[in-house]
Formats: structure tokens, C-alpha cells, sequence
């Protein structure tokens, strides 16, 4: 059959909302997946950018589900629609323009909301719009009916917060309180690349791989990759990392450079500046919470360096010349090259501007910096190097989940507009599954990053350091006890979300404290009523908007 193009204006308006959602996943559920490593300071905004592009490309284009559910989940039939393709076309339209608009009024708001639960109700209102209340699974349905929504509510923060709990206490209990704490980590973290490994190749086996349909492997196979798999990467850290933390931790080698991690052993004959061990210089940032007023540096370094900063500003007003002459037209440029270069000054400044943002400014001042701060008070902030070697720990599980997060969630806004593309091109009513071309997924993800790169920091302001104090060991923990929760539901067939799941892991470790008043449970409560209004918000403007273009009045 032929294309529809009578209805071209649908298809132009399913791709305009397509892109939005997607970006606003990025901005809203990556965002919240690398809020940790980015409050915990393992990676800084713009290393989250640039691993969230090379990640959930990776996930999303190269082992991205080819085949996407046409209706999300089996919320709805497929009969409900009658086989009509326009009604289809319109029904995928409406639920992608009424999930699109929700997941941006809630960014603004900066609500951690869950993308799918945002596009599976926006479906299941419009399943009701075309057929009545019975075309909506609203029971367990085997994990794919509406009320695995409700229980995820439950089910996903309960899981991730006890798994997380339980491995931030082997960490402090086995590392960070000890006596000396970095060598009772270096003789511990090696196990921990094994258990990490393991657990993170259990997550794309089950989860990130889709096409590879690497879930279908026996079991003697699986258990095999993942087993090897993890002894693999421990002989790696033995060999590469072991020795470049080493010369930077207790060596304190500030000199040594990123690029000098592949020298691997070499490095154990390196020698150090020999003012190495005396010097303020610290070879591993600092992961400690600083406020507004507060310096790390020592009083005398600081005091110094504000005199020289004023003695130099003064210097330039003397020696600033009074009458500069004006500009000839041989230095001026012509006001074409002039207006172009503008132009690509500011295009640079929007795409780039989120990831020049001070996440950890914006986390820690405020009205209610003197709340923030007397809640991270509660929580002790242990031995700086040796938070350092976790933060290798944490940077490996935030990839790993950004690489699943691309390979299925990406599915949330390209899966309806695959629908979408195929009714439109070809005039035939969608199945229960549909092709997803490769420049789909291409595209989805391209905007998925750029939500994260430009309005990505709008969430992670209200996560991070203002739920509960983070670094590298407290964060590396949560990203992990998510990891696992998502493993075990993918094993179970219950749909939880990633939003769910770190939130469930912050409560978790922050619980560990060992004090109730350090975690912002206010600052909890606005996301959990973000969660909460998704399902009836997108659910019921989708199912009106649906009924009132079905039933509208026409010439």
C-alpha cells in the first residue's frame, strides 16, 4: 500500500515529539543514573557527557533491540486499534506528544521521573480512548500488565536499597574503618573488580543485548563468560591499575598523567618528584564535600594567593592604556565572517553549556545550605585516597549501566516512532512488533546525549549530595545494589525502573549512617510524588486528547 501522506502533519508531529522524548530521557533519566558519579566526583560533568555519548551509542546502535514492542510492555492490545492504521498513526502520535510534554514539565521541575512508566501510560490511556477500559491489561498480567507499575513502586527501591546497604557495609566495615585503610584496600579492591565484573556481565547478558539474544545461551556457557569474563578484567587491575593508583596514592606521584595507566608494571620503577611526599600538591583530587566559604587548601596558601591575585589586578589598571585607538577596517572582519562566527560561538555555548555547570556549587549553597550541611555532618567522610580507589569501581558500573540503559531504554521513545515510521511509509497497520531502522536508533540517541549535555544538571542538583553525602565507596555501592535489583527483575520479568532503583540505593547507604537525619527524606517525598503523578498524569491527557481528536466534530 501506499505511504499516507494525507496524514503527513502526524508523521512530522510524531518525529518533532519522538526527539523529545528522547532528549529528555537524557536529561532526565541518564541524568539521574550518573548523578552519583558525578556528586561523588569521580567524573566530572563533562567526562558524564562524553561517556553517557560513547555508552549509550554503543548500547543503543550496536546491540539495541532491532525489534521494538509496538505497545509497550502488552499494556494494551494490539486488537484494540481494529487494524486501522490511522487510528494507529494517531494513537502513537498523541502518546509520544503527551509522555514528551510530561517528561519536560517535570525536568523543569526537576522531578526524577521514570521514562517508562511515562510512555506506558500514555499508551494505556490511549488504549482506553480506542477501546474502552477491557483494552487495558490492568492486572499482573504475567509482569506485563499495568499492575507491575504500581508494585515497581515498591518493589524496585525496596531490592536496590537493601543490596546496596549490604555492600556498602562490606566496604566500610572491611576497608574504610580500618586502621590503615588504603593497604586494607588495596588487598580487597581486586576481589571486588571480580564481584563487579561478574555482576556487571550478568547485566548485559540479561539485559543490555538484546539482539544478541546472549540470554538464550545455556547455562553452562553463561556461567562460563561471566566467570571468565570477571577473572579477565581482576588481572587486568592487577596489572594496570594496581600500580597506577599505587605510585598515586602512596607514592603521591603528581606528575603521572592519565595516559600513564597503560605503562602498567613500568610504573613500579617510575620515581617520584622528590618533593613528593612533603608537598601540598595531592596526585588524587578531593572527594570531600566542600561549602560555600570553606577551603581545602592550608590558610597561609590561600592568604598568598589572594595577595598575588590582588597585586596583579592592580598591576593591569596601571598599566591599562588610556586612550586605545580605534580599530581600522584592515583589523576588522567583514560582518559576514563576524556574524558566522557569532553565530558558531553561540550554537557551541548551548550545545556545551550543561556541562560547564558546578554540579557540586549548585548542591551545596541555596537557603537551605545550612540544612544540607548539618545533614552531611551526621555522615563521617573517610581517608581521601582511599576513597580514590573507588572511584574506578564506580566510573566501570555507570558505564556498564549507561551501555544497558542505551540497548533497552532508548526502546521508550524509539519504539512508538518505529511504529510510527512504518504506518506512515507503508499504509499498513502496525503488529505486535516492529522493525526499528538503524538511523532510528541513531538518531534517538543522538538526542538522548544532547538532553544530557544541555539540561542533564537540572536534575542532578536536586540528586546526588542533596539526598545524602556521596563518594566514590558510598557511590560505586548504590550504582551496584541498582545493578543487581535490575538483573534480578530482568531474570523475573518485572519491570522496574532505573529512576527507582538509584533512589532505592541512596536510601540504602545513606540508612548505613546509621542516622536518620542523614538523608534529605523531604527532598525524597517531591520524588516520589513525581513518580506517582507520571502514571495518572500521562495516562489520562493521552486517553482525552486521544478521545477528543477520535470524536471531534468534522465537516
Amino acid at each position: 500500500m501506499p505511504a499516507l501522506h494525507q496524514w503527513d502533519y502526524l508523521f512530522a508531529f510524531g518525529t518533532i515529539f519522538a526527539a523529545l522524548d528522547a532528549y529528555n530521557i537524557g536529561a532526565n533519566d541518564v541524568a539521574n543514573s550518573f548523578a552519583t558519579s558525578v556528586s561523588s566526583k569521580s567524573l566530572t560533568m563533562m567526562q558524564a557527557c562524553m561517556a553517557a555519548a560513547l555508552m549509550e551509542f554503543l548500547g543503543g546502535v550496536l546491540v539495541g533491540a532491532r525489534v521494538s514492542g509496538t505497545i509497550k510492555n502488552g499494556i494494551v492490545t494490539i486488537d484494540s486499534f481494529q487494524n486501522n492504521a490511522g487510528v494507529q498513526l494517531l494513537g502513537f502520535t498523541v502518546a509520544l506528544c503527551c509522555s514528551a510534554t510530561w517528561l519536560m514539565i517535570a525536568t523543569r521541575n526537576s522531578w526524577p521521573v521514570s521514562t517508562t512508566y511515562s510512555i506506558v501510560s500514555a499508551i494505556a490511556g490511549v488504549g482506553v480512548a480506542v477501546g474502552g477500559k477491557d483494552a487495558v491489561q490492568w492486572g499482573w498480567n504475567n509482569g506485563s500488565g499495568l499492575a507491575t507499575i504500581f508494585a515497581g513502586f515498591i518493589i524496585a527501591p525496596g531490592i536496590s536499597a537493601g543490596f546496596a546497604a549490604v555492600i556498602y557495609m562490606l566496604t566500610k566495615y572491611c576497608v574504610l574503618l580500618r586502621k590503615n585503610s588504603l593497604r586494607a584496600g588495596f588487598a580487597t579492591v581486586p576481589v571486588f573488580f571480580f564481584g563487579v565484573t561478574a555482576i556487571l556481565t550478568m547485566c548485559i547478558i540479561w539485559k543490555g543485548s538484546p539482539t544478541l539474544d546472549l540470554k538464550e545461551l545455556p547455562g553452562n556457557i553463561t556461567a562460563a563468560a561471566i566467570i571468565g569474563t570477571a577473572a579477565v578484567v581482576t588481572v587486568l587491575s592487577l596489572i594496570f591499575w594496581l600500580p597506577f593508583v599505587y605510585v598515586k596514592t602512596v607514592r603521591n606521584d603528581y606528575t603521572v598523567k592519565f595516559y600513564h595507566f597503560f605503562s602498567g608494571p613500568l610504573l613500579w620503577w617510575r620515581q617520584p618528584p622528590a618533593d613528593a611526599l612533603v608537598t601540598d600538591i595531592s596526585a588524587v583530587p578531593d572527594y570531600h564535600v566542600i561549602y560555600e566559604g570553606q577551603d581545602s587548601r592550608p590558610a597561609d596558601t590561600a592568604k598568598e594567593e589572594k595577595l598575588a591575585s590582588e597585586d596583579a589586578s592592580s598591576d593591569e589598571k596601571e598599566e591599562s592604556p588610556v586612550d586605545t585607538p580605534p580599530a581600522t577596517e584592515s583589523t576588522t572582519a567583514p560582518a559576514s565572517k563576524e556574524d558566522g562566527s557569532v553565530f558558531a560561538a553561540l550554537l557551541y555555548k548551548a550545545l556545551t553549556h550543561g556541562t560547564t555547570i558546578d554540579i557540586h556549587k549548585l548542591q551545596t549553597e541555596g537557603s537551605d545550605q545550612k540544612r544540607l550541611r548539618a545533614m552531611h555532618e551526621r555522615a563521617k567522610q573517610y581517608d581521601n585516597k582511599t576513597e580514590h580507589l573507588y572511584s574506578f569501581l564506580q566510573v566501570m558500573t555507570a558505564c556498564t549501566a549507561s551501555f544497558a540503559h542505551g540497548a533497552n531504554d532508548l526502546g521508550n521513545a524509539v519504539g512508538p516512532y518505529s511504529a510510527i515510521y512504518a504506518i506512515w511509509s507503508t499504509g499498513v497497520a502496525a503488529g505486535q512488533q516492529s522493525e526499528t531502522p538503524v538511523w532510528i536508533l541513531v538518531a534517538g540517541a543522538l538526542f538522548l546525549v544532547i538532553g544530557l549535555a544541555t539540561y542533564g544538571y537540572n536534575i542532578m542538583a536536586v540528586l546526588g549530595n542533596r539526598m545524602t553525602l556521596h563518594s566514590p565507596s558510598r557511590g560505586y555501592s548504590m550504582e551496584l545494589g541498582s545493578a543487581i535489583t535490575v538483573i534480578l527483575a530482568s531474570q523475573y520479568a518485572i519491570p522496574v525502573s532505573t529512576t527507582m532503583c538509584i533512589t532505592g540505593a541512596t536510601l540504602g547507604v545513606a540508612l548505613c549512617n546509621g542516622d536518620l537525619k542523614s538523608f534529605n527524606w523531604r527532598g525524597l517525598g517531591w520524588i516520589v510524588l513525581g513518580w506517582v503523578l507520571t502514571v495518572p498524569i500521562a495516562g489520562v491527557s493521552a486517553g482525552c486528547v486521544m478521545g477528543i481528536i477520535l470524536n471531534a466534530p468534522h465537516f
